[in-house]
């Protein structure tokens, strides 16, 4: 039965990982590994499981350990880092989980990191109409207190279509809609670690319910689901 602890090999095991980051090595160590995987995808499974008290996930991605090195200057073949994302279920529900495990490194997301080109543009017209409730909710004092500010890749200047100089080009040039929050490797290993990433992520609740709004309706309110 789960103790919801992450355990306390994963961290020690991906820093020799990170030393001796070849398939000799790796292949050494498979077993190791393969058991501390099954307690890592244990301790998300429960996550997602305590995600579905409050929203409702439909699925839990685990990324692989295995690095695509075809493209990339880096080619040492392993991910020192164990990740896995959670997909909100069906049209209505937008938005998503994310959480990695990175000695010194570790840290958790929300939010639309590559939002499709007609999604994007339906927010940026939501901000260039009126982004009030948008700035209210990401500046409500329990979700700044979660999670800062808002964070994402974004244009050096208005997008095509827009006046740089509206009042709301901060929001206009964004590409993605992400808000982070890192954690100490004594915080992944301690005992209230599964609390604090489940509570996390149950503060961001206004910002994904606002957002699919704006996303699965048009420019007057009416649903694009009907």
């Amino acid at each position: 039965m789960s103790t919801h602890i992450l355990t306390s090999a994963a961290l020690p095991f991906l820093k020799r990982l990170k030393k001796n980051n070849n398939r000799e090595w790796f292949a050494e160590n498979k077993g190791e590994f393969k058991g501390i995987q099954t307690e890592v995808k244990t301790f998300y499974s429960d996550l997602m499981e305590e995600l579905n008290t409050h929203d409702e996930v439909e699925k839990l991605k685990m990324f692989r350990i295995y690095r695509d090195v075809r493209f990339s200057h880096d080619k040492t073949p392993y991910q020192p880092h164990f990740a896995g994302s959670f997909s909100r279920s069906g049209a209505k529900l937008r938005g998503g989980y994310y959480l990695r495990i990175r000695p010194g490194e570790s840290f958790m997301a929300v939010g639309f990191w590559q939002p499709e080109k007609e999604d994007l543009l339906r927010i940026r017209k939501e901000f260039e109409l009126d982004p009030k409730e948008f700035r209210s909710v990401i500046n409500a004092t329990a979700f700044k207190k979660a999670w800062g500010d808002l964070q994402g890749e974004e244009l050096k200047t208005a997008p095509k279509g827009f006046d740089k100089e509206d009042p709301n080009i901060d929001l206009i040039r964004k590409k993605a809609f992400v808000f982070t929050h890192d954690f100490t490797d004594a915080e992944v290993l301690s005992a209230t670690f599964f609390k604090e990433v489940s509570t996390r992520f149950k503060t961001v609740r206004p910002f994904f319910d606002l957002m699919s709004g704006i996303l699965t309706t048009n420019l007057n309110g009416e649903s694009l689901l009907d």
